[in-house]
């Protein structure tokens, strides 16, 4: 049974040794540092596209830059310092991370933190529109430049794969010594996976998800599919559909 085989691999993938090589494993450095674990994770999550290890290469060059309390540095930091920080990502430009640090600036300026602006409403059944919300914030005056496409918009049809991540390791508990858990008075039960090529192609072989393209709603099928598989915690699905892409193709695999 998919429901079973899907619960099975969360609990084995969902595991301290899984951070080693994830770029989890960047605002894991921080948990004494909530702040600055938010800080660092969304700048990991943000360059999450390509292998692992170039994934954590890149984001730890950046790193380098900041000392040991990332966000201090972030708030002390003048328009030449967040300039000059080299984070730096396929097309992830110069011009765009000053402008993605400018408003990670305001936000830890106004709120000490960027939950206020990933907060879902109630009613709400994803955290696509907080997503939207918080895309406007960040981005400002900038909503319409080249950098917006590295704030992804479920309002355009986005699966925002690498914001649903970022908001999979902030708001999930850290029970399991994997997911950080620093928002968890934010709900966890419409948490979405973080959908991309694999684990789309993955859910497709178990039947989970119909749609072809990985877009916005397909992420909203595979959440109704997820949910009924586990209706409090679904984005915990998200370790399964890696883990059987990753070590078990024979399981999921069409004919």
């Amino acid at each position: 049974m998919v429901a079973d085989l899907l619960l099975e691999w969360a609990d084995r993938i969902e595991h301290p040794d899984f951070i080693a090589l994830d770029p989890l494993s960047l605002p894991r450095r921080f948990a004494d540092d909530p702040a600055s674990a938010e800080l660092v994770g969304f700048m990991a999550a943000t360059i999450a596209w390509g292998s692992r290890p170039s994934i954590i290469k890149s984001a730890e060059r950046a790193l380098a830059g900041m000392g040991e309390r990332p966000v201090q540095w972030l708030l002390e930091a003048d328009d030449a310092d967040l300039a000059a920080l080299p984070w730096r990502h396929r097309t992830l430009m110069a011009e765009d991370a000053l402008t993605l640090l400018q408003g990670l600036q305001r936000g830890f300026r106004e709120n000490g933190s960027l939950a206020p602006w990933f907060a879902p409403l109630p009613g709400e059944t994803s955290y696509g529109p907080a997503i939207d919300r918080a895309r406007t914030e960040i981005l400002g005056v900038h909503i319409h430049s080249r950098t917006a496409k590295h704030f992804a918009s479920p309002a355009a049809g986005s699966a925002a794969k690498r914001l649903h991540l970022f908001l999979r390791w902030m708001v999930r508990p850290a029970t399991r010594g994997v997911d950080l858990g620093i928002w968890s008075h934010l709900p966890k039960n419409i948490l979405s996976c973080p959908l991309d090529v694999h684990t789309g192609r993955v859910a497709r072989g178990l039947g989970l998800l119909h749609r072809t393209s990985n877009d916005a709603r397909a992420v909203h099928e595979l959440d109704l599919a997820l949910r009924q598989i586990d209706p409090e915690d679904p984005a915990r699905l998200d370790f399964a559909l890696f883990g059987l892409g990753l070590e078990a193709p024979e399981l999921w695999q069409n004919g």
